[in-house]
């Protein structure tokens, strides 16, 4: 597509822009009592309007049948979590049986570690992306040090090369093959979450699985953002948060994926609780866990429904579009902003963002070489949010679901005036 910088050119695509209408289905801020433009989807997706709604039956059902609500609300609680896997497998690229929600996102990742990283002789090491988002860099530590690793050893951290921002995939799986039978765990994000760089996860597992790792992929900016194939690509195991790209409000639950090969092995070491316990077998209180089929197995706690009632009202809009639809309108997105930064052509700003369309998400990372920070305010001052990371980089995701093209322009116009 041949693309224009004028504000006519971004509302004629808005005009022919078949998801146009799914903007007016969620809340959008305002700054000092004005609409703002919404970049930050990336960190936080708008509130789904239906949302209330879903709560309120809750609370309705809460009130009307107390306890009894478990196996008289409109949707039991007893099987609260049943209702997502069809909606979220299709998202993700898995069977129904391979997928769950549950917990928050660091949690699920410490779980579905004490199945798969089991370190054994000198298979202990673990490689992950360098600047990975510091909650999973937290996570693989302390994991280490549990099983009597030091991370300096134990995490092998592959980082861009000098001068470069993105992180070259030969460098991953030379890592990989180089490690070889000391590698117990290749634990990348799909996205990352700084430069929206995109990771060939296909080829990262199949490298794996050559030298007898496992695999697992944090998908917090990958659910809901780009086409996922967790199932076909033959990955171990997978979680994200549903408060980003999923739009179901801050903090909620976290999704989980386990492969088939896994997920109906009682075998396989995890740490038990109740709700993951065969639901024929859970209220006979006895000792003796027997795992759920599928991912269910790996749940501990029953499902906090509130947060559980607004993923689903999120979902259901997720469900309605399809992750197709949504991937095209965020390429169109992307490269109209790619082609509006570009077209600034300002020394004070440079994409860090892959410019192959399909090794990003619906995210362009900026550096910003004059005080990144005091551009960020000046732009929310001027009633654009974006996401500003240490030291210098601005991040900016236009979300298919609910930004337009004239949101793409906007910013860049109001960007400009601040550049000069």
């Amino acid at each position: 597509m041949q693309f224009e910088n004028s504000l006519a050119f971004a509302q004629q695509l808005d005009a022919s822009d078949p998801l146009k209408d799914y903007r007016n289905r969620f809340h959008h801020p305002k700054l000092n009592g004005l609409p703002a433009t919404y970049f930050c989807g990336n960190s936080l997706g708008l509130e789904p309007k239906t949302a209330k709604e879903f709560v309120n039956q809750e609370l309705d059902d809460w009130a009307e049948f107390a306890v009894e609500g478990h196996f008289h609300a409109k949707t039991p609680w007893f099987s609260y979590q049943d209702i997502f896997p069809e909606q979220l497998s299709k998202l993700v690229g898995a069977l129904p049986k391979e997928v769950t929600v549950m917990n928050g996102l660091t949690v699920n990742l410490h779980l579905l570690m004490v199945s798969f990283y089991q370190p054994r002789g000198k298979r202990y090491k673990i490689i992950c992306e360098a600047k990975a988002f510091p909650s999973d860099q937290y996570a693989l530590e302390s994991q280490v040090k549990h099983h009597g690793y030091e991370p300096e050893d134990a995490i092998l951290e592959i980082a861009p090369r000098k001068g470069e921002d993105l992180i070259r995939e030969e460098d991953i799986l030379k890592a990989i093959e180089e490690t070889g039978d000391e590698l117990a765990l290749v634990m990348f994000g799909g996205v990352n979450y700084y430069t929206g760089q995109v990771f060939d996860m296909k080829v990262i597992t199949e490298a794996s699985h050559n030298v007898g790792a496992q695999v697992g992929f944090d998908l917090a900016h990958g659910a809901g953002n780009i086409e996922l194939k967790l199932h076909e690509w033959d990955v171990d195991f997978a979680c994200w948060c549903s408060y980003k790209y999923l739009n179901s409000g801050p903090g909620n639950v976290s999704g989980m994926f386990v492969h088939e090969r896994h997920c109906n092995n009682p075998e396989l070491n995890r740490f038990a609780g109740w709700w993951g316990n065969d639901p024929d077998q859970r209220f006979k209180m006895q000792a003796g866990f027997v795992p759920a089929e599928g991912a269910r197995g790996w749940q501990v706690s029953n499902v906090p429904v509130f947060g559980m009632a607004v993923h689903k009202s999120a979902l259901d809009i997720h469900a309605e579009v399809g992750m197709e639809k949504l991937r095209e309108k965020s390429l169109k997105l992307t490269g109209y902003l790619e082609f509006l930064l570009d077209d600034l052509n300002s020394k004070d700003v440079r994409i860090i963002t892959p410019r192959d369309p399909e090794k990003r998400g619906c995210q362009i990372s900026i550096y910003v070489d004059n005080d990144a920070k005091k551009l960020h305010q000046a732009l929310l001052d001027a009633g654009v949010i974006t996401d500003y990371r240490e030291p210098n980089v601005i991040r900016l995701a236009p979300v298919p679901l609910y930004n337009s093209f004239e949101d793409v322009w906007t910013f860049v116009n109001i960007l400009r005036q601040h550049l000069m």
